[in-house]
């Protein structure tokens, strides 16, 4: 028998021949820049990539260099990042981009990259391996999907000791000549093939290395034991108006979420207040939180003119920071 043909081809080899045979059109994949790599991986670390297109799109063509964005006002920065959430991503992309920018260039050490305000790992090795070419494997859900499937490695990838053995494995698999391609082709394979519920194994390029296929065990895989209770929340929304203007109230700046963004107004903001037209509801999720917010009409006893209350022209509105609850109650009165 020959033992050549027992051989299976590296993991790198097949993940880069499949990715080059085709893979999703995303805006960021087809630069070298480092600053706009840097934005796309910031807004994708908690939002899905087709939803992240329009936000990137329209902030790159603000601020295109990294000089523009540190030249920016906060409130501007916050308004075109407005919708995406968890806003703490935009308050350091701006402290970092000021910071990148006095120093007169984008750092190109993975240690550099990784000391940047708001940048972990996994951020630092998208932005070193895809613009400096740097060996640095990142690790994200969908990397250690495919790594506990592959490997069948029923580990609890809740466990930091499970993430940095996962994080050896990718690192082992990686291709140092093309560690951005292989990078690339690892995260396309979570997002698109190995999914959670119902993963594509006939067509995937790693099937005959998976030993969880083997084992039939892929939908058991991967692990994640410490899991937090969910809290359910109701609230309600007021939708105020003067004529054609609207109520809204700003976040004060020592908020500890959001400080500085424009909501609309809760029942406890405006203590007397007559409410009328139900407008519905929708659901917001924050981790674990999932609150059920009402919109209703209302009337307050007598119009607050001072801050932290503002009345808004609707045109206005795409002008200022909105928190994604507004956004949310505004388009479902028909506002937005």
């Amino acid at each position: 028998m020959d033992l050549r043909r027992r051989v299976k081809p590296p993991v790198s080899r097949l993940l880069l021949a499949w990715y080059r045979g085709g893979h999703r059109d995303l805006p960021w994949r087809r630069v070298s820049d480092p600053y706009l790599i840097w934005v796309s991986e910031v807004m994708l670390q908690q939002t899905r990539a087709r939803a992240a297109i329009p936000y990137y799109q329209r902030f790159i063509e603000r601020f295109p260099t990294v000089a523009a964005l540190a030249s920016a006002g906060e409130e501007e920065v916050l308004t075109l990042w407005s919708g995406l959430g968890y806003y703490a991503r935009a308050r350091n992309l701006l402290r970092a981009a000021r910071q990148v920018a006095a120093a007169g260039a984008f750092p190109r050490e993975y240690d550099d990259i990784r000391a940047l305000p708001g940048v972990g790992d996994y951020t630092a090795a998208a932005i070193a391996s895809m613009a400096f070419q740097l060996p640095y494997a990142v690790v994200d859900g969908n990397v250690l999907r495919v790594v506990a499937r592959v490997e069948n490695d029923a580990a609890d990838i809740a466990s930091p000791r499970t993430r940095e053995r996962f994080r050896a494995v990718a690192q082992a698999w990686l291709d140092p000549r093309h560690p951005g391609l292989f990078n690339q082709a690892l995260m396309e394979l979570g997002a698109t093939v190995c999914l959670p519920g119902k993963p594509r194994c006939p067509v995937c390029p790693l099937s005959s290395r998976c030993r969880a296929r083997e084992s039939g065990t892929v939908l058991e895989l991967p692990v994640k034991l410490r899991k937090t209770r969910p809290v359910r929340i109701a609230g309600a929304l007021l939708l105020v108006r003067k004529g054609r203007r609207i109520l809204l109230r700003q976040r004060e700046p020592g908020a500890s979420r959001m400080a500085g963004f424009w909501d609309l107004p809760a029942p406890e903001d405006l203590p007397g207040a007559r409410t009328g037209q139900v407008f519905g509801e929708f659901r917001h999720t924050i981790t674990h939180h999932h609150y059920t917010f009402t919109v209703l009409a209302a009337a307050a006893p007598t119009g607050p003119t001072r801050p932290p209350f503002r009345w808004f022209d609707p045109a206005a509105l795409t002008q200022v920071p909105l928190s994604t609850t507004a956004r949310k109650a505004l388009k479902l009165a028909g506002i937005l």
